[in-house]
């Protein structure tokens, strides 16, 4: 029944915003003399495609918001979905304040909140300016924010809400997330949903792979991006 491969990025092919290595490219050329291959991301289209070192992939950037066709003529990217949804940023810092206070987050490097041109946020725990080993020892585990994730999620209830990285909470507004991302996709194209299977690592509780995990589409799960040859080789 499968006709399309979707993909999480980071985690699941390649280690965090480090490019796509040769076993794992080889995999995906392999499945992709089989299925339509698809990626889809949290981060923008560009980022995305860059890092896997121009794969010719299509691709879902923004949990939906932007989409990306590979043009094999060109060999780059057309961008054929880029929407920017409004943000009241006051409210949003307003928010985030009265979390900081409450846990204790007063003391930070740099902004208190990033807002990304599509309309999605973030809120850095320790600051936009922290300093990156700073941030990858804040909560590898994200125990520190599961503690906590309820409320932020109960606080932004305009927005779906992400543990993001080792030291962030992501935001986008909704509905858009990537399951959301994936039935689009679907309604676009004919598909229905056990026609596609996703991979990906992040599926625990706040992930933004967790919406797909708990659906209806077939879940591959990808705990170490460097057994991901293993994980989908049944499919070929």
């Amino acid at each position: 029944m499968l006709k399309v491969i979707a993909f999480d990025l980071d985690g699941t092919l390649t280690q965090h915003k480090t490019p796509l290595d040769d076993q794992n490219r080889n995999a995906l050329e392999a499945l992709s003399k089989k299925y339509t291959l698809l990626m889809v991301g949290a981060g923008q289209v560009m980022r995305i495609f860059n890092q896997m070192g121009g794969f010719p992939i299509d691709i879902i950037g923004n949990y939906g918001l932007q989409f990306g066709k590979y043009n094999h003529v060109t060999k780059q990217m057309d961008i054929v979905r880029d929407l920017t949804l409004p943000c009241d940023r006051e409210s949003v810092a307003n928010r985030i304040e009265q979390l900081r206070v409450k846990y204790g987050f007063t003391q930070y490097a740099g902004e208190s909140v990033e807002y990304h041109p599509s309309g999605c946020v973030t809120f850095p725990l320790i600051g936009t300016k922290a300093k990156q080993e700073d941030k990858l020892a804040f909560d590898p585990t994200r125990e520190k924010r599961r503690k906590f994730y309820d409320d932020v999620v109960k606080t932004f209830s305009d927005y779906v809400v992400f543990i993001g990285g080792s030291s962030s909470f992501d935001f986008a507004p909704k509905p858009y997330d990537k399951r959301y991302a994936l039935d689009l996709y679907c309604q676009e194209n004919g598909l229905t949903h056990d026609e596609l299977a996703y991979c990906g690592d992040d599926y625990g509780l706040g992930g933004n792979d967790e919406a797909v995990y708990k659906s209806d589409f077939k879940f591959i799960c990808v705990d170490d991006y460097r057994t991901f040859p293993q994980k989908i080789a049944h499919l070929l």
